[in-house]
């Protein structure tokens, strides 16, 4: 791939950036496993919307960046085994030097390969799929295409959830949004755009994701509780969009 990999730093923020301006991933470096950015922290709403302790235990992650996804699972999650599939060496190397990658291969399995690609030749399956690659000019390829995300959801196991960072599809999301709903028999929902500019698609299979929102705050207070992450911003957002028809949030 023919772009630079630049590494920033600016008021205790080491940045990630391919030959532009355009940030693909931060670490406040006092607080490694934080989640820097609002939209990776949006992506982690999926880890209240099944109840249960154990979720995930089984997890794929499609575009790597400064690993701050893969990192706050890694710790937050410890039962968790993860798949990072990343296509660009440089992306991987560039992430153990500068951004804390953990290295436990017990744990945690680079791949070097495109994303599309190996979840078509792999029959592995898994309970959460995330999905946040992009190339040097902010476009998916491959990555927001049918065949592909009915791909994903044949790699969910029963109860799986996927979530897509919709960013840099810039002629509106909707398009992205309906390929994701058709793969899932509309069983998916956007989240309202964070303030920058990313919108969040969240799918599901398996049982029916029926929680209030009052249950879901009550959760994400406990997840606040445990890793300093705070959804409530997210859950008053949905809330304030009116996208959980009567305080319930379905899917």
């Amino acid at each position: 791939m023919s772009f630079s990999i630049d590494i920033r730093e600016e008021a205790g923020v080491r940045t990630l950036h391919f030959g532009s301006d355009w940030i693909q991933g931060a670490m406040r470096i006092a607080r490694p496993w934080r989640l820097e950015l609002d939209y990776t922290r949006e992506m982690m709403t999926s880890l209240l919307l099944r109840g249960d302790a154990h979720f995930p235990l089984k997890v794929l992650l499609i575009g790597l960046g400064a690993a701050s996804l893969t990192k706050f699972i890694y710790r937050y999650c410890p039962l968790a085994k993860l798949t990072v599939v990343e296509i660009e060496p440089r992306v991987v190397a560039a992430a153990r030097q500068f951004f804390k990658l953990p290295l436990d291969p017990l744990r945690l399995n680079i791949v070097i390969a495109d994303g599309s690609q190996y979840i078509a030749g792999h029959d592995k399956t898994y309970d959460l799929i995330l999905v946040d690659g992009f190339g040097a000019d902010a476009r998916p390829g491959e990555l927001d295409t049918l065949p592909f995300y009915q791909m994903c959801r044949t790699r969910l196991n029963d109860n799986g959830i996927l979530v897509v960072n919709l960013l840099g599809r810039n002629r509106g999301y909707q398009a992205s949004l309906e390929r994701i709903k058709t793969s899932f028999d509309e069983r998916a929902l956007a989240f309202p755009s964070c303030d920058s500019g990313n919108v969040i698609a969240v799918a599901a299979t398996g049982e029916k994701i029926e929680i209030a929102l009052n249950e879901l705050k009550k959760q994400a207070l406990e997840l606040k509780h445990k890793t300093g992450l705070n959804l409530l911003p997210t859950l008053v957002r949905l809330e304030q969009e009116k996208s959980c028809p009567g305080g319930i949030l379905t899917i």
